[in-house]
């Protein structure tokens, strides 16, 4: 059996979309493989219910807090899903076969800077697959995973009028402001919905989420602050529909295969980080952007306020749409 290290430091949304490999390496690799995971301390709650991971090593700043360790293990193979310095720093030091896969950061900046899109119409997943090809892996078709340890899905969420099922998640986090819907159109969305709505996102979001919820109405539940990670992705589990921007819950929405309605600010869904889901699922992820502005994309990750002033971005999208796909049953 193989022992077979994997890669990636941060961050949420990047981490989940690395979980089709975990798996398809776990279940296809010849003769069974043991899979050891390398992340930063913060980002080990996400994985810490997966099955297919034996351990996970975590590092808080550097990697040497953990290269005895894993030098320890004995690894057979490297899978590098991160791809910088740092990670290569770890392969340097353990001196074992590695495969990665290939990052396109010239081509992402040639569409940030110049507007010229030679980007593979290729998911980052199906990239990822790059990784483990030389190793006999292909990608199953099962989509995302996301595993809640029976621990994090025990005992009542610390949120008051939580209906069963049937509310709408809305995720108003993200970790750049130029990929959030700002907090006046969300709570415009939020007043003409027509069921429960709970907003997801961090103790960042907190005050922005009061907000939306005193303007936006009695329905409307502030989340944000006040769950772990896993209780944020039960809260999505058992949502009927999940809107989101740009951000890490928007993946593990799609690795509940949730019906998702994702906004797009800064960054494009060129970049291949759109809602992944198994390929035979029933519904499609809606994509709602403003096309056409010259601006777009301004960054491949996000800044704290729009470069140019406008936020057209985020302030063009049509609020009209995002109610009638809410409501709409």
């Amino acid at each position: 059996m193989e022992k077979i290290l994997i890669i990636r430091f941060s961050s949420i949304g990047d981490i989940v979309l690395t979980t089709p490999v975990v798996r398809c390496l776990k279940e296809q690799a010849p003769g069974g493989a043991e899979i050891h995971y390398l992340t930063k301390q913060q980002y080990a709650p996400l994985l810490a219910g997966n099955p297919h991971i034996s351990h996970i090593h975590t590092i808080r700043s550097a990697i040497g807090e953990v290269i005895p360790a894993l030098r320890a293990e004995h690894f057979d193979h490297i899978v590098d899903l991160h791809r910088n310095f740092r990670s290569i720093g770890v392969w340097f030091r353990l001196r074992v076969p590695r495969t990665s896969f290939k990052k396109l950061n010239i081509r992402k900046w040639l569409l940030v800077t110049f507007k010229i899109n030679l980007l593979p119409d290729r998911h980052v997943v199906d990239r990822y697959f790059g990784a483990v090809a030389s190793l006999g892996i292909k990608n199953d078709g099962r989509g995302l995973d996301y595993f809640i340890s029976g621990a994090d899905d025990a005992g009542a969420l610390p949120l008051k009028g939580l209906p069963s099922s049937a509310y709408i998640a809305f995720v108003i986090g993200a970790r750049y402001p130029t990929k959030c819907l700002p907090a006046d159109m969300a709570a415009g969305v939020c007043r003409r919905l027509n069921r429960t709505v709970v907003l997801l996102g961090g103790q960042e979001d907190r005050e922005k989420g009061d907000w939306i919820r005193e303007q936006g109405g009695d329905h409307v539940i502030n989340a944000c602050g006040l769950l772990t990670f896993s209780q944020s992705a039960r809260v999505i589990r058992q949502a009927a529909k999940v809107i989101t921007n740009d951000t890490g819950m928007m993946h593990i929405a799609a690795a509940f295969n949730k019906p998702i309605l994702s906004l797009w600010g800064n960054t494009v869904p060129a970049f291949g980080m759109t809602p992944y889901l198994p390929h035979d699922a029933a519904a499609v992820p809606v994509l709602l952007e403003v096309k056409g502005l010259s601006c777009r994309p301004c960054s491949k990750l996000g800044y704290e306020k729009c470069p140019r002033g406008h936020f057209n971005c985020m302030r063009q999208l049509p609020a009209e749409d995002i109610v009638a796909w809410t409501n709409a049953e």
